[in-house]
C-alpha cells in the first residue's frame, strides 16, 4: 500500500509537470494558461492512476496465485462514489480455493479438506479451512481439533459444525468434485 501511495504521488507530479510544460509553452506563444491547469492535471494523474489500479488489481492478484489455486468466486461492485464503476463494474473481492492441495479423508474418499483464501482490495488475505462432501453435496467450516484429539476430519466436523448445502453448479463443488465423483 505504501508503494501504491508513492506511485499515486508520482503520477500527480508527472501530470503536474506536463501541465507546467504546457504553461511555459503557452507563455512562449504569447498566451497565458489558466492558473488552475497544474492542480487539474495533478488531480487527473491521481484519479487516473487509482482507477487504473482498481481495475487491474484483480488480474494482478490472480497472476500471483500459485499452481493449484483456482478462483471460485468473484464479487463485482458498483459504488455511487465511483461513477465509472456503473459503466464497468469492478472486482474488489474474490475467493480462491487451493484445490491442488486438497486432502482426502481416509475414511471417506469423497470428503475433502480445502483451504479457501478470501482476497479483498486493500485488506490482508484471510485463510479459511473448509470441508467439502462431494456425495451430499455440502460444505462445513473446519476448526482445528484440540491437541491430542484422534478424531478424523469427518468426525470432527460432525461434532463441531453444521453442514451447509452446496449446489452442484457452485464453482467450489465443480473445481473440487467434478473429476472425483
Amino acid at each position: 500500500m505504501l508503494f501504491e501511495f508513492i506511485a499515486t504521488i508520482a503520477a500527480a507530479f508527472g501530470m503536474a509537470g506536463l501541465a507546467l510544460v504546457i504553461t511555459h509553452l503557452s507563455k512562449l506563444a504569447g498566451k497565458r494558461a489558466p492558473k488552475w491547469l497544474i492542480p487539474l492535471f495533478a488531480a487527473i494523474g491521481i484519479f487516473g492512476f487509482q482507477i487504473h489500479q482498481e481495475y487491474n488489481w484483480y488480474d494482478q492478484q490472480v497472476s500471483k496465485l500459485p499452481a493449484g489455486v483456482n478462483v471460485v468466486k468473484t464479487a463485482e461492485s458498483t459504488e455511487w462514489f465511483r461513477p465509472w464503476s456503473y459503466a464497468k463494474p469492478q472486482i474488489l473481492r474474490f475467493i480462491a480455493a487451493d484445490t491442488g492441495n486438497a486432502s482426502v479423508q481416509v475414511d471417506n474418499p469423497n470428503v475433502y479438506l480445502v483451504n479457501l483464501y478470501l482476497f479483498e482490495r486493500r485488506r490482508s488475505v484471510q485463510k479459511i479451512a473448509q470441508v467439502v462432501d462431494c456425495n451430499t453435496p455440502a460444505r462445513a467450516d473446519y476448526v482445528l481439533p484440540e491437541k491430542g484429539s484422534k478424531l478424523t476430519i469427518d468426525e470432527h466436523v460432525k461434532k463441531t459444525t453444521a453442514w451447509r448445502e452446496l449446489t452442484t453448479d457452485d464453482p467450489l463443488f465443480i473445481s473440487l468434485c467434478s473429476n472425483k465423483v
